[in-house]
């Protein structure tokens, strides 16, 4: 990867609120690289991934405008744990090359690798520093379930299925913290701009000419 830009990795769990930060950020002129707009570009109609999970899951998989059907899938992948690693193996390179391609073009003082998955998919090795956006976890259930009209056993299993906050909180390098009021985000994202602008700029002079 040619790297022209400072990375900054963001992550946070299911109804953290990592999108409202995110975007936050995105305010102030930082590019955002987004891994789940990654996770649905490489599936798009024609894409030969998109073949593939039809192959695997029926073609009732696909909705009738040739998109693919999500909400079943995601039902699929959280009760059967082979089936999920079966996905990742086919869409991680995938999505990793897209990410790769869309930060080497970044040309913001510094860029946001936005990733749920950071951890998990070694993404974080593409990034200087990472920002984890933390809630206590019924507090992230409740704001999820409030967000999406999801089943809470449903979120649950999602929690589940990734790095526990615990283990995050111990590999991040700074934490947003987001359970107060939300209407303080944007001044405590200034805060963080700041100090990414200086690491950035640091990066920068150490760079060889």
């Amino acid at each position: 990867m040619k790297k022209t830009s400072y990375i900054v990795g963001l992550t946070g769990g299911i109804g953290c609120g990592k999108s409202t930060v995110a975007a936050a950020f995105k305010s102030l002129g930082i590019h955002s690289v987004d891994a789940d707009y990654a996770s649905r570009a490489v599936i798009q109609p024609g894409m030969p991934a998109l073949k593939d999970i039809g192959d695997r899951f029926g073609r009732d998989i696909i909705l009738p405008n040739g998109q693919l059907d999500r909400a079943k899938l995601r039902q699929i992948i959280f009760q059967k744990v082979d089936e999920k690693t079966w996905l990742e193996t086919l869409l991680h390179p995938l999505i990793l090359n897209w990410i790769i391609e869309q930060l080497g073009v970044a040309t913001s003082p510094y860029v946001l690798l936005e990733s749920p998955l950071l951890f998990e998919t070694d993404q974080d090795q593409l990034v200087d520093t990472v920002l984890l956006v933390d809630l206590p976890v019924p507090l992230q259930l409740q704001r999820a379930a409030l967000r999406d009209d999801n089943d809470p056993a449903q979120i649950q299993r999602i929690i589940d299925s990734q790095m526990s906050r615990e283990d995050k909180l111990a590999r991040a390098d700074w934490v947003f913290d987001n359970s107060p009021n939300q209407e303080t985000i944007t001044d405590r994202v200034d805060v963080f701009h700041e100090k990414f602008l200086a690491l950035a700029n640091t990066s920068k002079e150490k760079q060889p000419l």
